[in-house]
């Protein structure tokens, strides 16, 4: 009996230890596995191959693209389109010259004066009956010191009295002081007709003439000159501007001492741009002295 008794209570706790590891396990196999560690593995290896594909293209492409670049033919360089210093001075055997005004501001005169293809400065002086260009005085100091000739004009105002005019430009433009004959400058009729306009421009030029004991020299554009002069100014010489790649020639075949070539030209010692200007054909530089 006493092993009967013994017998079954080895079989309860064989049950009873059998059960408890059965619900063990159980418990065990009903838990879900972590994803994380799984998850991260899996984008570790996926950024890795992504990378290594990255970066075994790129170390692919750079030799192609140095490749490419070092091939690659330069382009022709035109050094007058590149350089905007080099002008019709550079390229032809005739004498050249500047006007400036106050619209250039300072100008560095030892730097203009060592340019040996300038021989020349026309600077302006005055205009109409009492306007004096604020940078005349000093202009023509200097323009003096660093060895360029000098030359004076006046802007020319049909309506304004012509005594106020001569007076303000003789006050301004003294004998001593010049190297070139005066140059009148004409741009404008002053809305007068014609006829009256020239008669009074002609009238001015006179004056012009007694002050300084010789003709002076008329500046004016190519399309003023065919609408408004011809036939007008035969005896005296003539700046003609026209800022074309051709010389100008006028309505009525006149003779032309000077072509003014542009109005934004460029030269080391002047800021902004600069009105240049040459002699045409056989005419130099002796033919507008200032005969004192």
């Amino acid at each position: 009996m006493k092993r009967i008794i013994i017998f079954l209570l080895v079989c309860i706790l064989a049950i009873a230890v059998g059960d408890a590891y059965a619900q063990r396990a159980k418990k065990n196999n009903g838990r879900k596995r972590p994803k994380t560690t799984k998850v991260v593995k899996s984008r570790k290896k996926t950024t890795a191959k992504k990378s290594t594909k990255k970066t075994a293209k790129r170390t692919a492409r750079k030799p192609a693209r140095r490749k490419s670049v070092a091939v690659r033919p330069r382009p022709i360089v035109n050094l007058e389109d590149s350089d905007p210093y080099i002008m019709c001075e550079d390229t032809c055997e005739h004498v050249h010259g500047i006007d400036l005004s106050h619209y250039q501001g300072e100008v560095f005169w030892e730097t203009v004066g060592g340019n040996t293809k300038m021989a020349y400065v026309y600077l302006k002086a005055t205009e109409g009956g009492d306007r004096i260009d604020s940078r005349y005085e000093r202009n023509i100091e200097l323009a003096h010191r660093y060895g360029l000739k000098v030359g004076s004009y006046h802007f020319f105002r049909p309506k304004t009295p012509l005594h106020l005019q001569l007076q303000n430009f003789t006050t301004q433009c003294l004998p001593g002081e010049q190297d070139l004959i005066p140059m009148i400058d004409v741009e404008t009729t002053g809305n007068m007709p014609d006829g009256q306009f020239c008669d009074s421009l002609k009238t001015f030029l006179r004056m012009i003439e007694r002050a300084y004991h010789q003709k002076p020299l008329v500046y004016t554009f190519r399309n003023f000159y065919n609408w408004h002069l011809v036939g007008q100014l035969d005896d005296y010489q003539l700046m003609i501007a026209m800022y074309q790649d051709e010389e100008p020639v006028l309505a009525d075949g006149r003779d032309i001492t000077m072509w003014q070539y542009t109005g934004k030209g460029r030269i080391i010692g002047v800021n902004g741009y600069v009105d240049k200007s040459r002699f045409m054909g056989d005419h130099s530089l002796r033919e507008i002295r200032f005969r004192h």
